[in-house]
């Protein structure tokens, strides 16, 4: 139960909203859980508080969530209460559960598939249209989630978008380009991303989306893994010539500054961002352009510390190391995702012809910090290299 009925994109406004339930009990007043903004975009930090609590208390706050494809997923921690009879998940330090020490987000990063369900599971939007709605609960003691049908005393629900309202999304079947754009509210010309994955293929568009949330033109592009590029789907069978005409396609766009374009890659997508950005070259002393590069050290798929270095020591060597920009995280994994992303150590990879589990790295509380402070400082980058 919300306080508030659940809004399409175009009609909601974050941060004007606080949730908030109550529930029956036998104390004077009953006990109360918010959640401020109750609905935000998935990068912005909510604030959660219980009060109404008896003081000096043990109790438990709960995140339980359902992804598109149906599995359950939920953290917990375990709080005191103050002497008021309030938590506050800002403030407070988390004793036990999914994450410990103060962490205002934990219930969000620390999701994690519920006991029982299936495993080698990645938590990765579908459908940016929509939200993820994650039911948060205070429950009395230190309790386990999973330990059985344990009363709530408080619930809420809170909304958590990739897309902002007034953002535009766009199919691209263009000149053999399979992608997705998304356009920022509002006028144009906005600076322009390219965004690229993996090798895990498909259309992965919820980092696009939330770019486009802060203002840029954001092209998402699938070359691998896409029923619209050419088969068979397993193999990579584009080239240097597809991605040029990727970033031109988004070059030539009316709504989008031909000046002002970036491009973003993870994994097997940094390599291709490297060589559109070097005019398909294999050379990086052609690099013209300011590169932010992000190193998780823990990471078990990728050697990424030592391309890095290689990276740097190029670039040096032919006097432009004012170009490269190193972010190193220590503990931090392979998938360094937005903010508040859950943390996946391992994954599967592929399901057919057999299944295979790919470790990525990293420690929850660590990979979370990566991923917040990367992600600041990645907008910080965009901000001052194509918008200034």
């Amino acid at each position: 139960m919300l306080a508030g009925e659940a809004l399409p994109p175009s009609r909601i406004n974050y941060g004007s909203k606080q949730g908030a339930v109550r529930w029956q009990s036998s104390m004077k007043q009953a006990p109360v859980l918010t959640a401020a903004p109750a609905r935000a975009l998935i990068d912005e930090q909510i604030n959660i508080k219980g009060c109404f609590l008896p003081p000096h208390s043990p109790v438990t706050v709960c995140a339980r969530m359902h992804c598109e494809d149906g599995d359950l997923w939920e953290a917990f921690a375990h709080y005191n209460t103050n002497a008021g009879g309030n938590v506050n998940l800002t403030s407070d330090i988390s004793l036990g559960g999914s994450y410990l020490g103060c962490e205002p987000m934990g219930l969000f990063w620390g999701l994690q598939p519920a006991p029982g369900g299936r495993q080698g599971l990645r938590l990765r939007k579908k459908d940016v249209e929509t939200p993820y709605r994650v039911h948060v609960s205070l429950m009395e003691g230190h309790v386990s989630p999973s330990g059985g049908q344990i009363p709530e005393l408080a619930v809420v629900t809170t909304e958590r978008w990739y897309m902002a309202p007034g953002v535009r999304r766009i199919e691209i079947r263009q000149n053999g380009v399979v992608g997705t754009l998304f356009l920022p509210p509002g006028p144009g010309p906005f600076p322009g991303v390219l965004d690229l994955w993996g090798m895990g293929g498909g259309l992965p568009e919820y980092r696009s989306a939330l770019l486009a949330s802060k203002g840029y033109a954001c092209l998402c592009l699938s070359y691998i893994g896409h029923k619209d590029l050419p088969g068979p789907t397993n193999q990579l069978n584009v080239g240097d010539s597809y991605f040029r005409s990727s970033f031109q396609l988004l070059q030539n766009h009316d709504e989008v500054d031909a000046e002002r374009i970036g491009i973003i890659g993870v994994s097997y997508g940094v390599y291709l961002s490297l060589r559109i950005a070097t005019q398909c070259g294999v050379n990086l002393e052609n690099l013209a352009c300011p590169l932010m590069f992000v190193v998780g050290e823990d990471d078990r798929s990728n050697a990424v510390s030592e391309q890095a270095d290689l990276i740097e020591e190029i670039l040096k060597s032919v006097g432009k190391s004012q170009l490269f920009t190193r972010l190193s995280y220590r503990d931090a994994g392979h998938l360094i995702e937005p903010p508040y992303s859950p943390h996946t150590r391992a994954s599967f990879w592929t399901i057919k012809p057999k299944k295979v589990i790919c470790d990525w790295g990293g420690h929850p509380a660590a990979h979370a910090a990566a991923q917040e402070d990367s992600w600041k400082k990645m907008l910080d980058f965009l901000e001052t290299n194509l918008r200034r």
